[in-house]
């Protein structure tokens, strides 16, 4: 070790209060020669585990011998190869399932400007302010992402940010009496019948959607948008561009309160995720098949799933996942259907039908994420995972079976991704208060996801149309923006980038014979289906 370093030691520990003996300096020489890049990180670390020893009477002079020290360097080793070995079996496997029920739940306060925690207990039968909160949690949640894009929040000085001056955005209730251009935001309800109203925390105001020149994506009830208009004589909102509130940058969302685990994996240290990234980097050979509407009672089906595990069973590398996504009978499961029995018994042969097939049982993994007809307590959203009764006699042949909630969560290493069976393209369009916008895309998808990454939100319909848990709605948000999102529809296969998010719908199996080959390493969609 330089004497560079052994005077800035002995100089840091004189600023503690500490004198070091030839002993002791030669042993805090020899712990930070273990960290060559981080030594000044290393020392101030372990000075300060001794004036914690030290308050605890473990050190009893500011003459330090070799003793003491050695006692904290033991204690900082342990600690550290502790942490190694936590990170180690984390990564083990290297991806973990999150089910929706456990996704931590964050409330955004306004006027501390933070995310806040909820740490007590959440009913599934909310009450009546819960559904209030709802629609509060989404408008606060965009409110505070839309306060940090200059053009939209208020100049310092009176000075224009553009050529096109400041978009401020207004309260609804200081709408009254104002004349000229202004910009809102708010929720659109449907306050009476035929009527629609742009609704903020503070008011409601009449809107006339006539003339309005709108953006890309769905606009329906429940929507938060952006709309620039001018208050008319007899009460109502002349809106002239209408629009969802602007995106952030994931990495932005995310720097803003860090320490916050809104996805659910958990946090790790700078230097663990940066680890982590690049055992990511490195796992080229990491594929997930995904596939939508596996029908266990149809033939057809299951011969055309047997055929996709043969080919990978004989692939070199075969994949880590199969997400097996419902819905898992050709018919909904309602009270008409009263044949319980058979769709445990069709589990059952899926499950011979796996571990007919060595590798894959024994390298894969299968994840069951369950589809908005299939059996369940009811259709609201989140849904819980398929019940135990329908699964264990698959189970008994494939014992690791991961059987998740809808929507679900996967963390891979370092990339976050969010899997959703919902046949919601079709349910959008129904729900749609004007037709879309043609000037960018003609393409229904392309609209889907710009709506539900602008929303933050997974299923931005009417609570009428799609009902959801009140006290559990924030597992449908999409903040800070994921990774990739896994849209299982019964519509055409699509895959589309918006912005730095990947999105894909890897279709209907039991249909079109389609489904997707992901590649997380590099996020790579591989549009995939069985010749006819």
């Amino acid at each position: 070790m330089s004497g560079t370093m052994r005077n800035k030691v002995q100089r840091k520990c004189k600023m503690r209060g500490y004198t070091l003996k030839v002993e002791a300096l030669n042993e805090i020489l020899s712990f930070l020669s273990n960290y060559e890049d981080a030594e000044d990180e290393a020392l101030d670390l372990l000075l300060d585990e001794l004036q914690h020893q030290s308050s605890r009477v473990a050190v009893k002079s500011s003459i330090l011998d070799k003793e003491p020290v050695q006692r904290v360097v033991s204690l900082l080793c342990e600690a550290g190869s502790a942490a190694e070995d936590n990170l180690s079996t984390s990564t083990t496997s290297s991806f973990s399932v999150i089910d929706a029920f456990l996704i931590p739940k964050f409330r955004y306060d306004p006027i501390r400007k933070m995310f806040c925690e909820h740490t007590g207990r959440l009913p599934i039968h909310g009450d009546a302010p819960a559904k209030a909160w709802l629609y509060r949690d989404r408008f606060l949640l965009l409110s505070q992402r839309l306060s940090r894009i200059p053009q939209f929040s208020s100049p310092s000085f009176n000075t224009e940010l553009s050529e096109f001056g400041s978009c401020q955005i207004s309260q609804i209730q200081s709408l009254v009496g104002r004349t000229g251009i202004s910009w809102v935001m708010g929720v659109i309800s449907q306050l009476e019948d035929g009527h629609f109203y742009l609704e903020d925390l503070t008011a409601a105001v009449e809107i006339n959607l006539s003339n309005a020149k709108i953006t890309t994506g769905y606009f329906s009830e429940n929507t938060i948008v952006l709309a620039q208009g001018e208050m008319m004589l007899d009460g109502t909102f002349q809106v002239q561009t209408f629009g969802f509130p602007p995106l952030e940058d994931r990495e932005k969302s995310a720097s803003m309160f860090t320490g916050l685990d809104y996805f659910g994996g958990g946090t790790l240290p700078k230097e663990d995720t940066l680890r982590l990234a690049e055992m990511e980097s490195r796992a080229v050979n990491e594929m997930f098949v995904i596939l939508s509407d596996i029908w266990l009672d149809h033939e057809e089906t299951m011969a055309k799933l047997e055929t996709v595990l043969d080919g990978y069973e004989d692939v070199e590398v075969v994949p880590s996942l199969f997400v097996l996504m419902g819905n898992f009978c050709s018919h909904p499961f309602n009270l008409s259907y009263n044949s319980f029995s058979s769709i445990r018994l069709n589990f059952g042969k899926l499950g011979q039908m796996i571990g007919n097939h060595p590798r894959l049982k024994e390298h894969s993994r299968f994840l069951f994420i369950p589809g908005p007809d299939d059996a369940g307590p009811s259709t609201v959203l989140p849904r819980c995972a398929l019940p135990k009764y329908i699964t264990e006699e698959l189970q008994k042949h494939i014992p690791n079976a991961i059987f998740a909630s809808n929507p679900c969560r996967i963390k891979f290493y370092t990339q976050e991704i969010v899997f959703f069976r919902q046949d919601l393209l079709y349910r959008m369009r129904r729900s749609c208060l004007i037709p879309p916008s043609t000037e960018e895309t003609s393409d229904p998808f392309e609209h889907l996801v710009a709506t539900i990454t602008h929303q933050s939100h997974l299923c931005p319909l009417p609570l009428s149309v799609q009902p959801i848990i009140w006290n559990y709605d924030h597992c449908l948000h999409l903040y800070p923006t994921p990774h990739t999102i896994v849209l299982g529809d019964n519509s055409e296969q699509k895959a589309f980038k918006y912005t730095d998010i990947t999105c894909f719908n890897p279709g209907s199996f039991s249909n079109d014979s389609t489904f997707v080959v992901y590649r997380p390493c590099n996020r790579e969609v591989e549009l995939s289906a069985l010749d006819a």
